[in-house]
């Protein structure tokens, strides 16, 4: 069962900077799935197990990349045309099943393997047919159009690393050197609970005082979307006794247990004291915004994650934080998401030392270019802006003032949710 390294986010009372949080995370956080073999199209988006190693090159052999006819490049006039008989065919998946004579040209398909003795060849729309024969043009350059035998993946090679998360491009590659199952890693199981007397499932009635449960649904698509098996729990009573057996009840089924609300330090907060009745917290008060009030302890060995209550908060510190804990579970070994320039085309001002999120649309300057426009709205509750947004603008610690111009790192939601 899933198990965090005692005392890994004790830090005292200090708000702790993100990098320091995403280092022990990462150097403390270990795989708890086992292992499992699953068919080629079963794997997609599951952790690779083992390395794979190619077990054959691709290609196999030497083949043409074009349609068109292949010569020996020796026969070739260098100052002009060259007319040659055309003496066989060779296809894909049928070799020419002889050698090759000087003198003659091979009409040649894509694919095709290469013929022994020829190792140039000429794309047919540079040629001309000229009855049984065909006539070459002068400038081709030796070896060309061909493709080598394997130029792809050589035989014995490692071409996919344990950790890696499989897409489509990584199960076309094990295909390709002829795997039809992987070794993966089993999915996380996760259970997932909201907590709040004011929250009502979506399709019942809301009370007057009450709001639909928006951060539930939002991070069991989060969890799945990252290839967890999600435990839809529902919600938790603002009771300390209820939730201290909601979340002893849910722990020996699962690798990770997630909450929203109730992590915060006011008197109707009862998610930590349960925590603490069963396991241990360390109480994350990241130097962060949106999400400061984030939570990650165990209850007994298993992994606890609190989220904010807030909609916007609790996603953006479930991708900053709740991501990579969730891949480092799953056996992961790249964590981080990749963020690209873009021109700030917004003014901004925040706190030193605290780390900042600012949610943005892109649109094109006069020169084309990529630039970040913030939403008008920057509450930790406005999920229309999450909706309304390409992503986030990172802003760090060390920044007070934001200029319009100036280059920033742009997260896009496509590389933190998973799909």
């Amino acid at each position: 069962m899933a198990q965090l390294k005692d005392d890994c986010f004790a830090f005292g009372g200090d708000l702790m900077p993100l990098a320091d949080a995403l280092s022990e995370l990462r150097d403390r956080t270990e795989s708890v799935t086992g292992t499992q073999t699953a068919p080629l199209l079963q794997a997609t988006g599951r952790i690779l197990a083992e390395d794979v190693t190619a077990g054959r090159d691709v290609p196999p052999h030497d083949n043409s990349a074009v349609d068109g006819y292949a010569v020996y490049f020796d026969d070739l006039d260098p100052k002009g045309d060259t007319k040659l008989p055309v003496t066989g065919r060779v296809a894909a998946g049928h070799p020419l099943g002889r050698q090759a004579k000087k003198g003659e040209a091979l009409r040649i398909f894509t694919g095709a393997p290469m013929p022994e003795g020829p190792d140039t060849i000429f794309m047919e729309e540079d040629c001309t047919e000229d009855g049984d024969h065909v006539i070459l043009p002068a400038g081709l350059k030796q070896g060309s159009n061909r493709r080598n035998a394997g130029e792809d993946t050589v035989k014995g090679s490692v071409i996919l690393k344990s950790g890696c998360r499989l897409r489509p491009q990584e199960i076309g590659l094990a295909a390709s050197v002829g795997l039809s199952e992987l070794k993966v890693r089993g999915r996380l199981k996760v259970a997932v609970f909201s907590t709040g007397d004011e929250v009502r499932d979506p399709g019942k009635v809301a009370d007057p005082g009450c709001i639909f449960d928006a951060n539930r649904y939002t991070l069991m698509a989060l969890l799945e979307g990252l290839g967890a098996t999600v435990t839809d729990l529902g919600i938790l009573e603002d009771d300390t006794g209820s939730i201290t057996d909601a979340l002893k009840a849910a722990a020996p089924g699962h690798d990770l247990l997630v909450t929203s609300g109730g992590v915060s330090a006011g008197e109707e907060d009862h998610v930590k004291a349960a925590v603490e009745r069963l396991g241990q917290i360390h109480f994350w008060r990241l130097a962060i915004k949106p999400g400061r009030p984030i939570a990650l302890g165990q209850v007994g060995s298993v992994p606890f994650l609190g989220l904010p209550g807030n909609p916007v908060a609790a996603m953006v510190s479930f991708m900053i934080i709740g991501r990579p804990l969730v891949l480092l579970l799953a056996g992961a070994s790249d964590i981080d998401s990749l963020r690209f320039p873009v021109e700030a085309g917004f003014e901004y001002k925040k706190k030193r030392g605290r780390r900042e999120w600012a949610r943005v649309k892109l649109e094109t300057n006069s020169r084309g270019m990529p630039v970040a426009m913030k939403h008008h709205s920057s509450g930790a509750g406005i999920l229309t802006s999450m909706v309304e947004a390409d992503g986030l603008v990172e802003l760090p610690e060390e920044i007070e003032t934001l200029s319009k111009g100036t280059v920033v790192d742009f997260l896009p939601f496509s590389e933190v949710m998973g799909q």
